[in-house]
C-alpha cells in the first residue's frame, strides 16, 4: 500500500501533507494518514497520548490551513507510528449557536473514524459538558490495523432467513450473573458469551442479535444509574471497550472479532443491533464528545432556531442520517462491520428516522436506505428494520425495498390479545400465523419478510408477561413513570411471584402457547434472552439501566424451569427440520398463499367462527409435498373445549398424531415427532389457554382452497 506522505510538502519536522482519504487513522508502511471532516472550523489539532488517563498529550500537531486542508477535510501523515497509538482531535471555530456551530477547543474529541476507543477508568460526561479541558477523562481513539487480524478463513455465513431463529442477547448480560460458570475474568465479556456457545448450538437458535455493541456512554443515564443496554452510541466503528476481557487498547477489537470466528464456527451468524438515529452527545446541554465539536450542524438534525435539536429518537438529538456526510459516515460503518469484523446483519433501532430528510420530513425515497438496500457489499447480508420512530412515524408494511425485513410489532400486540382473551382479535391472530398478508401480501416478498416476536429487550420478559398486570420500575427511579403502559399483559390472578401451583401452572401454559405461535407462525421467530427459562426483571419493562440482577440472565432458572427450555428446544429443532408449511424458501408470501393447502376450523371441523366474541381457531395446513398435515387447535377461553378432528385416511398413515399440547405437564407437553402418540376417536378436548398441534403423514380427507382469513 502506498503511502500518503506527501513528500516535499512537509509542514514540520515529522509532519507530512497527507491525503483526505480514506477517513480516520489508516495505517500505511513507515507511518498512519488521519483524516477527519470539518467544514467551519478554523484550526484542528491532532493529539498523542502515552496512556488513556493522561491529562497532557505527549505530542500535538497543529495542522496548517493551506498545506494539511483539502476541501473541508483536515489531514495529516504521521510517520513512525503504529497500532495502539491513543489520539484525539482539538477543534476551534465559531460559536454561534444561531447558525448551530458550537465549537470548543479545550474538549479533547475522539475520531468519528477511529477503528477503537480507549476509556480512562475515570471517564467523566460531566468533564464533557463543562467549560475547560477534559483530556484526563475524555475517551480517546486508538490507532488500529484491521489487516493485522488472522480471520482463518473465516466469513459471514449468509443463512437465509427461512432458516433462521434469532436470539436477542445482552452481550454482558448473558454471562455476568455469578451462576453462568464463566469464568470470573470473563463474565460480560466477548470471550464470555464464546464460553456459552454449546448452550446456544443446543437451544438449536441459528442466529445471535447483540444489543447495541458500538463504544456508547455509560454514563448517558439519570444520576446514580448507567447506560446498560448501550442505546448511547458515540462511535459507529469501535466495538465497546467494557465488554471486553483484555485491558490494552486493541484488545476490545480483537476479542470482537475472536467472538464472531467462534460463533461461526459454532453455525450460529451474529446480527448488530446499530443506532444511527441519535448519539451520545444528547440535547443542547449534553457533552461535546466527537461530532457537537467537529460539525454539529452537518451531523444533527436542528430546530429552526439552530441552538435545539429535532428529537425524532427521543433521546435529545436526531442523527442527520440524508446528509451527504453522514449518509457516507452511516455506509463506511456498515462496510466497516461486514469486511473487518464479518458481521452478517444489522437491525436498525428506530430505522425510520433515517427516511426523514433535513427538515425531518419522511421521504418517500430516502437516499440513506436505498444506498444500503443496493449496496453490493451489503447483499446477503441481514437487513432488518424497526420500522418506527419516538415521533409517530409507523412503517410496518411499507418499509423501503426489497431486502429489507422488519420486526412486526403488529404480530407481538395481535398474538398477546388472543392469548388473554380480548375480544375481536382472532381475524387478526389468524393473519398473523400466516406471515401477516394483511400488511405484507400486497408485496411480493417473502413470509420472512415478518420477524415475528412477542418480547425484545424492550418491555416485559415472557415471564412477566404472563405474571404482572402493570409494569413496576420503581427500581428506575422516576416514580414508575418510564416505560410502557399499553403492555396487554395477564398475570393469570395474582400480580407478582406466587405459590399457588395452578397460577404457575397456567402461566406456564400461556409461555408455552406464545412460544408455539412465535416459532410455528410463518416469518422468522426472535426469541428474548432467558424466555426459554423464564427469565424475569421483578416486572421492570424498561430495565436499560439495571446492570444488576434485574437484567441479568440467572443460569439457575436453566434447571429450575427445565420443562420451559425442553419445550422451546424441541419447538425449534421440529422447526429446523422443516416449516410447518413452507418447504420452498423461494416462495413469496403470496405465492405460498396461493400454492399451499390451508383449511380453517372452530371447534366443528370447517366452521371457523370469526365473529368478535371468538376466542377460539384451529387451522390445518398441507406440506406442499403433501407428505405431512399438521392440524393446530387454539383455545384462548376460561373453559375447556372439544375440538372436531378432520377425517384422516387411517390406511395411509395411521391417523392423528398428538406432536404438542401446552396443556399437558412435561415431557407430554412436547414430544420429538418420532414417539408423538395416536390420537384416538374424532375428537379432542383442549384445556382453557392452551393450544395442541397434531400431524398425520398421510393427506387429510377433502379438498382446501386457498386460506381466506376474514369472513
Amino acid at each position: 500500500m502506498a503511502s500518503p506522505s506527501g513528500k516535499g510538502c512537509g509542514t514540520g519536522s515529522g509532519q507530512h501533507r497527507g491525503s483526505s482519504s480514506p477517513l480516520g487513522a489508516t495505517v500505511f508502511p513507515g507511518g498512519v494518514n488521519f483524516s477527519v471532516f470539518s467544514r467551519d472550523a478554523t484550526s484542528v489539532e491532532l493529539l498523542f497520548f502515552d496512556r488513556v488517563d493522561d491529562a497532557r498529550p505527549s505530542r500535538t500537531i497543529a495542522l496548517d490551513q493551506r498545506a494539511n486542508r483539502s476541501y473541508h477535510y483536515w489531514h495529516t501523515f504521521v510517520p513512525d507510528i503504529g497500532p495502539g497509538q491513543l489520539y484525539g482531535y482539538r477543534v476551534a471555530g465559531p460559536y454561534d449557536p444561531g447558525r448551530g456551530l458550537l465549537f470548543d477547543p479545550e474538549k479533547l474529541l475522539i475520531d468519528p473514524y477511529g477503528r477503537a476507543v480507549a476509556v480512562p477508568p475515570g471517564y467523566s460526561r460531566s468533564a464533557a459538558a463543562a467549560p475547560g479541558g477534559n483530556a484526563a477523562v475524555a475517551m480517546k481513539s486508538v490507532v488500529a490495523d484491521p489487516r493485522s487480524y488472522d480471520w482463518e478463513g473465516d466469513a459471514p455465513l449468509k443463512r437465509p432467513f427461512s432458516r433462521t431463529v434469532i436470539y436477542e442477547l445482552h452481550v454482558a448480560g448473558f454471562t455476568c450473573h455469578p451462576s453462568s460458570g464463566v469464568s470470573a475474568d470473563n463474565r460480560g465479556t466477548y470471550a464470555g458469551l464464546v464460553e456459552k456457545i454449546p448452550y446456544l448450538q443446543e437451544l438449536g437458535v441459528t442466529a445471535i442479535e447483540l444489543l447495541p455493541v458500538f463504544q456508547f456512554d455509560l454514563h448517558d443515564a439519570p444520576e446514580g444509574f448507567v447506560n446498560y443496554w448501550g442505546y448511547s452510541p458515540i462511535s459507529f466503528f469501535a466495538p465497546h471497550a467494557a465488554y471486553s476481557s483484555r485491558t490494552d487498547p486493541l484488545g476490545p477489537l480483537d476479542e470482537f472479532r475472536d467472538m464472531v470466528k467462534a460463533l461461526h464456527r459454532g453455525g450460529i451468524e451474529v446480527i448488530l443491533d446499530v443506532v444511527f438515529n441519535h448519539t451520545a452527545e444528547g440535547d443542547h446541554r449534553g457533552p461535546t464528545l466527537c461530532y457537537r465539536g467537529l460539525a454539529n450542524n452537518f451531523y444533527y438534525m436542528l430546530e429552526p432556531d439552530g441552538t435545539t435539536y429535532a428529537n425524532y429518537s427521543g433521546c435529545g438529538n436526531t442523527f442527520n442520517a440524508n446528509n451527504p456526510i453522514v449518509r457516507r459516515l452511516i455506509i463506511d460503518s456498515l462496510h466497516h462491520w461486514v469486511r473487518e469484523m464479518h458481521v452478517d446483519g444489522f437491525r436498525f433501532d428506530l430505522a425510520s428516522i433515517l427516511a426523514r430528510d433535513e427538515q425531518g420530513r419522511p421521504l418517500e425515497d430516502p437516499p440513506l436506505l436505498w444506498d444500503i438496500e443496493t449496496d453490493p457489499s451489503l447483499a446477503g447480508i441481514k437487513l432488518i428494520a424497526e420500522a418506527w420512530d419516538a415521533a409517530g412515524l409507523y412503517q410496518v408494511g411499507s418499509f423501503i425495498g426489497d431486502s429489507w425485513k422488519e420486526w412486526n410489532g403488529k404480530f407481538r400486540d395481535d398474538v398477546r390479545s388472543f392469548l388473554r382473551g380480548d375480544p375481536g382479535t382472532i381475524s387478526r391472530f389468524a393473519s398473523r400465523l400466516l406471515a401477516s398478508p394483511d400488511i405484507y401480501g400486497h408485496q411480493e416478498r417473502e413470509p420472512e419478510q415478518s420477524i415475528n416476536f412477542i418480547t425484545c429487550h424492550d418491555g416485559f420478559t415472557l415471564n412477566d408477561l404472563v405474571s404482572y398486570n402493570r409494569k413496576h420500575n420503581e427500581a428506575n427511579g422516576e416514580e414508575n413513570r418510564d416505560g410502557a403502559d399499553h403492555n396487554l399483559s395477564w398475570n393469570c390472578g395474582v400480580e407478582g411471584p406466587t405459590g399457588d401451583p395452578a397460577v404457575e401452572t397456567l402461566r406456564n401454559r400461556q409461555m408455552k402457547n406464545f412460544l408455539t405461535v412465535t416459532l410455528l407462525a410463518l416469518g422468522a421467530p426472535m426469541l428474548l434472552m432467558g424466555d426459554e427459562v423464564r427469565r424475569t426483571q421483578g416486572g421492570n419493562n424498561n430495565a436499560y439501566c439495571q446492570d444488576n440482577e434485574i437484567g441479568w440472565f440467572d443460569w439457575g432458572l436453566r434447571e429450575q424451569h427445565a420443562d420451559v427450555h425442553r419445550f422451546v428446544r424441541l419447538l425449534i429443532a421440529a422447526r429446523q427440520k422443516r416449516d410447518i408449511a413452507v418447504e420452498d424458501p423461494e416462495l413469496t408470501l403470496n405465492q405460498l398463499l396461493r400454492q399451499a393447502r390451508f383449511e380453517w376450523h372452530g371447534v366443528r371441523v370447517g366452521e371457523p367462527d370469526w365473529g368478535d366474541d371468538s376466542h377460539s381457531i384451529a387451522l390445518t395446513a398441507w406440506s406442499l409435498t403433501g407428505r405431512l398435515v399438521f392440524h393446530l387447535m387454539v383455545n384462548a377461553w376460561r373453559e375447556p373445549l372439544a375440538f372436531e378432528l378432520p377425517p384422516v385416511r387411517e390406511k395411509d398413515g395411521g391417523g392423528w398424531r398428538r406432536w404438542l399440547d401446552t396443556s399437558l405437564s412435561s415431557p407430554a407437553d412436547i414430544m420429538p415427532l418420532e414417539e408423538s402418540p395416536a390420537v384416538e376417536g374424532g375428537t379432542y378436548e383442549l384445556a382453557p389457554h392452551s393450544l395442541a398441534v397434531m400431524f398425520t403423514r398421510a393427506p387429510a380427507g377433502g379438498g382446501a382452497e386457498p386460506a381466506t382469513i376474514t369472513n
